[in-house]
């Protein structure tokens, strides 16, 4: 298992059901974004043990798939209640490695569990359907269609850094319940909390092929795994960037891509400011605003704008900054090109004539929560994903405009719309060319039972519990020539 040594563990790869050291004898070096020193080290697996990995993996599928649905749940459950003894070790894990604030961590793990769980509960609650043949004109009743959904074989699960445990889970439960094997790839810095979950699972006891974790570079096992041919469905979460090279280089099968977002948060003059400030904020600045969800520019009615930007920048100013060990809600991004970029976004927004409201300042990879005001379609910061805790205002002169400035984004995953006119909310929410329409509320992954999905470079296929399940798996027809 575990190999420490001058208290830093170098963790094995999880082959087909064993622990066990790469045959490359190289190992990757996982930085703690905010202790600033290595926590670890994980495996640098090698494209001969991808395919020993596979193999195993396909001839594990067949007799997985061969269980019942309540089979198949008990070992979910099982995993779930082993995650729940260790969720306080795993909280502090992901706390370290993608510096995550502890209270955060440990809610995406207990979240996880939940999900685990959830995701058993709907498939027992999936069943199939029968189609009588004179359904249709001309059809014989002598005909009847058993329609039956089966897994697809082999699912390759590639997960995030900002959410290595919760993200991981939601392709991995759903992908065993439907009746696949899977290959997990997390990401790199990601690896330790990903490897942590995973051993929670080998406790309980999943038949040995079924599931391996292989860690390694991109450049080595990247295009290596999405192009092998042993791999049956892609889920992928990550880049916009990274989603477009996949679905080039996967042909013919099924590509789930949850990717970027350039979330806009639209204030009409009617909004409740206070309710429109909370939301905007904790959407906004949550772990540094590294999440897919993030608020990432406000389209503000002109005529309220001055009380908005006032309002914000008194709350933005009472964010806590800091250690994650301290929960605090800024904390150090992934790392030091991350920070780079969101200060070339501020820099250049600045250069062309936005006003800093409050913010802009950098200690290494911390970033102080900046707030940008008359920010124009000209600057970068308008229209490219930060990642980070910079928040540009945009000042409109109506809805219509808000809503074609949101359009015009290459992205389309959430939006909220923050008014007190219902109609005018559904009127936004049908014009919006997003995923998501949230009314008066956060953009927001979950509840997990809801469909999770966006459009354009925000990504392809849908998830949540159930469309995840109908992902990984197909429909399949038998017909039953009955005698007349």
């Amino acid at each position: 298992m575990d190999i420490v040594k001058n208290d830093v563990t170098t963790y094995p790869a999880y082959f087909a059901g064993d622990w066990q050291a790469s045959e490359s004898n190289k190992t990757i070096a996982i930085q703690s974004p905010w202790r600033h020193e290595t926590i670890g080290r994980v495996q640098a697996v090698t494209q001969s043990e991808v395919d020993q990995v596979i193999d195993a993996a396909k001839k594990a599928q067949k007799p997985w798939a061969k269980l019942s649905l309540g089979e198949r749940g008990a070992y979910l459950n099982k995993w779930a209640d082993e995650l729940d003894k260790q969720k306080d070790d795993l909280a502090t894990a992901v706390m370290d490695e993608v510096g995550k604030n502890y209270k955060a961590a440990k809610g995406e793990v207990v979240r996880t569990i939940n999900l685990i769980r959830y995701t058993v509960q709907e498939a027992l609650h999936m069943h199939g359907e029968s189609v009588r043949g004179d359904g249709f004109p001309g059809g014989s009743k002598e005909k009847l269609g058993i329609i039956e959904r089966v897994p697809l074989g082999v699912v390759l699960a590639i997960s995030p850094f900002n959410y290595p445990v919760n993200l991981s889970a939601s392709k991995i439960a759903p992908a065993l319940m439907a009746g696949n094997a899977v290959i997990f790839k997390p990401a790199t810095q990601g690896s330790i909390s990903g490897i942590k979950m995973i051993q929670a699972l080998d406790k309980a006891g999943l038949p040995k092929g079924l599931l391996s974790l292989v860690t390694g570079h991109g450049s080595e096992i990247g295009d290596y795994l999405t192009e092998h041919p042993g791999i049956n469905m892609i889920s992928f979460t990550g880049s916009t960037r990274t989603g477009k090279r996949l679905s080039q280089k996967s042909i013919m099968i099924p590509l789930v891509l949850e990717l970027g977002g350039k979330d806009p948060a639209i204030v009409c003059s009617d909004a409740d400011l206070d309710v429109t400030v909370k939301n905007i904020i904790s959407g906004a600045f949550s772990y540094s605003g590294q999440r897919c969800t993030a608020v990432k520019r406000v389209l503000v009615d002109d005529k309220i704008a001055d009380q908005l930007v006032a309002k914000l920048k008194t709350a933005v100013e009472n964010l806590s900054v800091g250690s994650p060990a301290d929960n605090s809600t800024i904390v150090p991004l992934i790392d030091n090109k991350a920070a780079d970029f969101v200060s070339g976004l501020i820099d250049d927004a600045l250069g062309k004539g936005a006003t800093l409201v409050t913010g802009n300042h950098r200690e290494g990879n911390l970033l102080t929560p900046t707030l940008l005001d008359n920010v124009t379609q000209d600057m970068d910061v308008a229209w490219i994903e930060p990642f980070g805790p910079v928040l540009p205002i945009i000042r409109v002169h109506s809805l219509d405009e808000a809503i074609k400035i949101a359009n015009k984004s290459s992205f389309g995953l959430q939006a909220s719309v923050f008014t007190q006119d219902i109609d005018k909310a559904l009127e936004a929410a049908g014009a919006i060319e997003v995923g998501t329409v949230q009314v008066n509320g956060r953009p927001s992954r979950g509840p997990d039972n809801f469909p999770f999905l966006g459009v354009k470079a925000s990504g392809m296929g849908t998830q949540g519990v159930h469309n995840s399940i109908l992902s990984m798996s197909r429909e399949k027809l038998t017909v039953v020539n009955l005698r007349p």
